[in-house]
């Protein structure tokens, strides 16, 4: 499926998600481009790409400013080749109630989360287009379809992102193009946003159970970069968020209001609301804490059978098939 030539982009690459996905392209033999702010967690990234056994270049710069993602593109099609793979991926939130956010803390997440995948959305079309090929992988969350409280700014952007992947995705079919453009909605992740992240809670926010390791959203992005799908569903707990909110929006708010709330923040640290109290980086990076996971290992899952399925749905369709076809005929001729 890939080839050591393979040239892929990942912005948010320094920690969580980002960086478990550098390395797992980098597992193949790809030559990966990481993007991000933290100088100190580009580099302890790009060791761990190489370690995996991929070729590896860092390019720091803020996903915000159109004008850095599109000059990376071509420092990177210059460097590594054309570029085969792009994923957006980078992220900031604010874990508060709306009432207490700022406007210009609504801003700075919207420019990052939605406005980043935008601008290297378009930095990556620019060269794939006319080459006719090419994976734009958008790094989504069953929060695109299924908000939830304390975070109203990281859904609206998740629910832009997908709202412009639509939107795109049908201008790319409309002019036949074979630029593939895919969407991964995520659930829960152990990564260190937990440690980052602005917040305004009586305790330290975590993500709302069931937790999955970063290398499980990993192995869907990778999946997905190869593969013709148009949304890519991660977990159980995911695709139960997304079909409950399609089919009974009104009950998902019920409970919503029953375990969002208490269930995003963990009682067993506490802190103090103001966000001055600890470093954050919604402006800046926090040096020191960038990693792959955060400190939820001990409840995070390894695997998800959910994916597995999604990811081998036409074999197993074609294996019912196979056994209904069997029964019939048994029970046919019997």
């Amino acid at each position: 499926m890939t080839s050591v030539q393979q040239t892929v982009v990942i912005t948010g690459a320094s920690g969580g998600v980002g960086r478990a996905t550098a390395i797992r392209f980098g597992q193949a033999g790809a030559a990966v481009a990481l993007l991000a702010r933290d100088g100190q967690g580009l580099a302890e990234a790009a060791k761990e790409v190489r370690q995996a056994g991929g070729k590896v270049m860092t390019v720091m710069l803020d996903v915000a400013r159109a004008d850095e993602v599109d000059a990376a593109a071509e420092r990177i099609e210059a460097s590594l080749g054309p570029i085969d793979v792009w994923v957006n991926c980078a992220m900031v939130t604010v874990f508060s109630p709306f009432a207490d956010m700022t406007a210009e803390e609504y801003a700075r997440v919207t420019e990052v989360t939605y406005l980043g995948a935008v601008h290297g959305t378009r930095a990556a079309l620019r060269h794939m287009r006319e080459r006719n090929r090419g994976s734009i992988v958008q790094v989504g969350s069953a929060l695109s379809y299924r908000s939830i409280p304390l975070q109203s700014a990281y859904c609206g952007a998740k629910f832009a992102i997908r709202g412009f992947t639509d939107a795109l995705r049908v201008e790319l079919m409309h002019e036949k193009s074979r630029v593939r453009l895919t969407m991964v909605q995520l659930p829960a992740c152990n990564t260190p946003q937990f440690e980052w992240a602005r917040h305004r809670l009586r305790f330290q926010p975590q993500p709302v159970p069931p937790i999955y390791q970063p290398e499980v959203a990993a192995a869907a992005i990778y999946w997905a970069a190869h593969h013709r799908r148009r949304e890519l569903w991660v977990g159980w707990s995911s695709v139960k968020a997304i079909v409950g909110t399609l089919l009974l929006p009104g009950l998902t708010d019920w409970l919503m209001t029953r375990k969002a709330v208490d269930g995003q923040m963990d009682r067993t640290a506490p802190a103090p609301a103001p966000a001055s109290i600890r470093a954050d980086n919604l402006h800046t990076p926090v040096t020191g804490l960038h990693a792959t996971h955060g400190r939820f290992s001990d409840a995070a899952a390894e695997r998800s059978r959910t994916l597995w399925v999604a990811m081998h749905r036409r074999g197993l369709a074609g294996a019912v098939l196979l056994v209904g076809v069997g029964v019939w005929v048994i029970l046919a001729f019997a």
